[in-house]
């Protein structure tokens, strides 16, 4: 039984900090060898620069203290979501050398190194580790609620809808906070209930007091009202976020998407190249490659697109395993064949609705349609109103000559969002004029 709309209603939200970061929408988000040996973080630390103090500070201490786990597991800790705030991957095997020492020093029982595991895990995208960790972490203490909110995040990711929905009510149980309530409306938003979703934002953020609780709560609602088709709502909530958090990157490259939809594409193209130069995102870095591909600025595109693989290598090169990303960009701008072989692979370690999408539209790219078609259908089942699922399930029965159904879904995607990619959108339009 799903009881998160009673308890989105009823509960008393108190303040707290997101545990390890939040889940991204396209997927997660990246939340020293040794405390004597650990140099400063480079030039790519400065959105985490008072996390980079903390650990600065927790080296310092290890080496008067080097037994103490708990003090090992908060630098892991740190060095897992310094990774997340800068996009920079080279503290991931730090991280896993902290939590392991953490571990080492106290076998048992030892729920904040495994919860800090179980966090590693997801940034790196091996979820199947993640969701073990945290199991392992919640029954080492039930009342540890980071743990739960590391395990909703891998179920979340390995597609288990049950089983995420009852990590984010525990949570709830455990923690009303940023944390949960956020969790909570991505939960809500994948089931098609966006105004729960934005009722869960709202009451987190009114519960916030921290300025970058307060933005990362700003920002998510702006991402519900940009991917709702309202974009000049998406650029207020966006530019409310960097209000409260001038430093709070996200917001920033939100910005340049609601710009890009608005058609203020020389404010887009401005704010995107801000915010890839502060953090290089994959994510950023092909949503820029696609306003220029756009705007017939070919040779821009591929610069966007090089750093992107760079990006991925570097990644790849740290222990993270992310075969959709890369997947998602052979689709469109690579070899489709190549496509689907990665994200076949994805598939076979979890099969959430982003990967069924991208390994449905990777076969349409190769002309596999009647294969592609189930896999597109998975993306309707729980309703969530995403555009860019509604518009690779009609492509594809457009494909099949399912006129009718193509007619349909390439409707609701330009309802839902008539901007929703600055490549796909007019070409949605231009398959539906033909439909007529």
């Amino acid at each position: 039984m799903r009881r998160l709309p009673l308890l989105l209603t009823t509960i008393a939200l108190c303040g707290g900090l997101a545990a390890f970061g939040a889940l991204d929408r396209t997927g997660p988000g990246v939340p020293r060898p040794t405390a004597d040996t650990a140099g400063p973080p480079d030039s790519r630390s400065a959105p985490g620069s008072s996390l980079s103090h903390a650990i600065t500070a927790d080296q310092q201490r290890l080496r008067q203290l080097p037994a103490d786990a708990a003090l090992w597991a908060r630098l892991g800790a740190e060095y897992v979501e310094q990774a997340r705030l800068t996009a920079d991957p080279a503290y991931y095997p730090k991280a896993d050398e902290a939590l392991h020492r953490s571990l080492a020093l106290a076998p048992q029982a030892n729920a904040d190194a495994l919860t800090g595991l179980g966090a590693l895990a997801n940034a790196r995208h091996l979820f199947d580790q993640a969701r073990e960790f945290a199991e392992q972490a919640v029954t080492a203490s039930p009342a540890h609620w980071p743990a739960y909110a590391v395990l909703a995040d891998a179920r979340t990711q390995l597609g288990d809808d049950t089983g995420a929905t009852e990590a984010v009510q525990q949570l709830l149980d455990r923690r009303p906070g940023t944390a949960s309530f956020t969790r909570a409306a991505y939960d809500l938003e994948q089931h098609g209930r966006t105004d729960d979703a934005r009722a869960a934002l709202r009451q987190a953020l009114d519960g916030a007091y921290d300025p970058a609780d307060k933005a990362f709560c700003q920002y998510q609602i702006a991402e519900l009202d940009r991917n709702s088709g309202r974009a000049d709502d998406a650029l207020t909530g966006y530019r409310q976020a960097l209000h409260t958090d001038p430093d709070h990157t996200p917001a920033l490259a939100g910005q340049a998407r609601a710009e890009a939809a608005l058609g203020r594409t020389d404010d887009a193209l401005r704010d995107y190249a801000a915010a890839v130069a502060r953090v290089p995102l994959p994510q950023y870095l092909l949503e820029l490659g696609e306003l220029q591909e756009s705007l017939g600025h070919p040779e821009q595109a591929q610069e966007q697109y090089r750093l992107l693989a760079a990006e991925q290598r570097l990644a790849a090169a740290n222990g993270v395993v992310d075969d959709l990303t890369l997947g998602q960009f052979q689709a469109d701008h690579g070899d489709p064949a190549e496509a689907v072989r990665l994200l076949r692979a994805e598939w076979s370690r979890r099969q959430n609705v982003l990967v069924a999408d991208a390994l449905a539209w990777a076969l349409h790219r190769t002309g596999a349609d009647t294969e592609a078609l189930d896999l597109a259908r998975r993306t309707q089942a729980h309703g969530w109103h995403n555009a860019l699922f509604l518009y690779h399930l009609g492509t594809i029965e457009l494909a099949l000559g399912r006129s009718d159904d193509a007619r349909t879904h390439l409707s609701e995607a330009l309802t839902t969002d008539p901007a929703f990619n600055p490549l796909q959108a007019p070409l949605a339009r231009t398959a539906l004029a033909g439909l007529r």
